[in-house]
Order: structure tokens, then sequence, then C-alpha cells
């Protein structure tokens, strides 16, 4: 079984011809409030972004207790505190979820969350979510990919960590189950990731080796890779938001300001109007130029009825688009005048003869 090259997420075509579809990675910078997390949906709405992701796990299911940090977690958090007691004031429940994804509706934006555990899952499936992303963190959990293909929602995968063999495992496990629109994310898992660890290029191997949708999540400072990744060929596009980067939690030094995603998307849209066509032609706007700028065929020197046309007796120049192209130079030598031409007069063609 292929996979489709379209996916459809609440009504949004993503393919190879859409426009990017934009994520605006909420996470879990709600600190466990949902008045917090209302308004981080209504940024991520104001902003443009077409979904607002957050985290849905059990701290339990997800991780054994007393397991220290992540580095840029210990630079972010309480140093003393374990990620368990971190990610436990960080669990939202069902009744949260409910509330959150109403605002959603309500804001008009796409209500999507990862699941890091099969009961969270199985709450996302009870909230008829309409795809299933798919931290780095389980990008080798087969047994958990297992269970998201059979959901039949479509799959966003990030990669962070991986190997390109592990990204082949998990591409097979979720097709061998059933899974039929898959969207490979290029992610590297450092908060914030460094340049020279970015690896855009990755995005065309991915291309090459994955007949399915390809994007970015991004972890850069700022605006970032993500322009770049888009005109690379990411149709998909994932960034870390917060309400203020100077609260409490694990990833807001890493997000963007609501001022910045504002600039983070339209910068995207921008890239995506640079993009344009693959086709190759004058735009509207070059028809007007090429009148003006473009060059026709003139005398260099006076020329004589009867006269031969060779190169010697044409020059080419700006005539607001009068005469002949000098492209059609060719077209034009040895052909006879059939009048007296002076120089620096326009040639045409009701003037030539065999």
């Amino acid at each position: 079984m292929k996979f489709n090259k379209t996916i459809q997420i609440a009504g949004h075509e993503i393919s190879d011809s859409s426009s990017v579809f934009i994520i605006a990675e909420a996470g879990v910078n709600h600190n466990g409030r949902l008045d917090l997390a209302k308004r981080l949906v209504d940024v991520a709405a104001k902003a443009g972004a077409d979904a607002v992701k957050f985290q849905t796990f059990k701290t339990e299911n997800l991780i054994l207790d007393g397991i220290e940090k992540a580095h840029y977690q210990k630079r972010t958090t309480i140093a003393s505190e374990s990620q368990t007691e971190m990610i436990k004031k960080l669990e939202i429940d069902k009744n949260f979820h409910e509330a959150l994804i109403e605002h959603c509706i309500k804001k008009n934006i796409i209500f999507l969350s990862t699941p890091y555990d099969e009961d969270s899952l199985k709450l996302l499936l009870e909230f008829k979510v309409p795809a299933i992303k798919i931290a780095s963190t389980d990008a080798t959990n087969l047994l958990f990919l297992e269970k998201i293909a059979k959901s039949g929602k479509p799959v966003i995968l990030s990669t962070g960590m991986c190997s390109l063999y592990e990204i082949e495992q998990a591409y097979r496990c979720l097709q061998a189950n059933g899974c039929k629109e898959l969207a490979i994310l290029k992610c590297t898992s450092n908060y914030p990731t460094d340049p020279s660890e970015v690896n855009l290029r990755a995005i065309k191997t991915l291309q090459i080796c994955f007949d399915t949708i390809i994007g970015f999540s991004d972890h850069t400072e700022g605006i970032g890779a993500s322009p770049y990744a888009v005109a690379i060929g990411a149709k998909i596009v994932e960034k870390h938001f917060t309400l203020d980067k100077n609260m409490e939690g694990p990833d807001h030094q890493a997000s963007l300001s609501p001022d910045e995603l504002i600039q983070f998307i339209n910068e995207i849209r921008k890239v995506e109007k640079m993009l344009g066509s693959k086709e190759i032609f004058p735009t509207k706007t070059e028809e007007n130029t090429k009148i003006s700028l473009q060059k026709y065929l003139v005398a260099k020197r006076d020329i004589k009825k009867g006269e031969i046309i060779t190169r010697e007796k044409l020059i080419a120049k700006r005539t607001d688009g009068k005469g002949i192209s000098a492209s059609d130079v060719y077209k034009v030598l040895n052909k006879k005048l059939m009048i007296d031409v002076n120089q620096n007069q326009i040639i045409y063609w009701y003037n030539l003869t065999e």
C-alpha cells in the first residue's frame, strides 16, 4: 500500500502544490493553566497559523520516576527538579482538552496535540482530532506507531535524533499497519538548534527516499530556518511559540514571542509568493517592461532599396517594442529591403522581401 501524496487535515489540503501548512506549537507553554492555553490559541489564530498544537501525556505512562532532565531543560527550569516533577505540572486532563478544543473552534483554528502514550492517544481519538502528530521521542517506538497507524488518522511524524534507517523503519511500520496519509518532518532535537546542525539539505534526501509529504519541525532561534526549509520544499512547518519568553518552563526561552510568530508566518507566506511557478515565462508586469527594455533591429547605417541585409548593416536598440525583435535576426539576414532605410530607422517585416 502506498501513501497518498495529498493529506487532508480538517478540510485543509496539503500537497506539493498547496500552500504550506503552518502549525503553531504551543506545546506545554500553557504551564498547566487553561487561561494561558486559551491565550496561546488566540495568539496563534491572530497570527494566521493553520493549526495550534499542544502535548497530551500521563506522566506515569511517559517516564520512570526520578529521571534527569535534558540539558536544555536544566538551563530553563529549576535544576534540582527531576524531569518527572517538571512534566507532572504540565499535564492537561480531559476537561482541559474539551475546553481548549471548544476555544479553537470558536477561534476558527485547528486543534492538534501530540500523544505521548496509549491512554493519551485514546483520549485524542475520543475527541476526534483530525490528525495525530508523533513526537521525535516516539519515532522509534514501533509498538506505539502500530496503534497510531490503525487509528486511520493522517500522521505527522517528527524525526529528530533519528538515522535514515530509523525513519525508514517508522515509515514501513506505519505503512504496514494501515496509515494512508503521512507527512515526515525533518527535525533536530536541540532547543535551540545551532545553525550548523539544522541540515536543511536532508529535506531533499527525505523527498527522494519517501513517497510522501515532507515538512520541517523548527527549533532554531527566532524566525530561523523555516523560510529556507519552505524554499527547499517543506510543505508543513512547525514552530514553538509562547506568550512570554521569560515565563517559567522548559520551552519558553526557545519559543517565538507573539510578535515573532506573526513575523514568522508572514515571512513564510512571502517565501511562498516568491517561489511562484516552475514554468518560465515573462510575468504580466514584465510584458510591459519588455516593451521598453528589450531590443529590436534598426539600420546601423543608411541602406538602399534592394540591398541584401547582412550583419554589418544591423544593430539592436530599444524601440518601445516596435519593429523586429533582435531574437529574429537570423530570419532577417539575406533578405532584401523594399525601401530606403536611414541610419537608426526601425526595420519592419513589411519592409523586407526574399
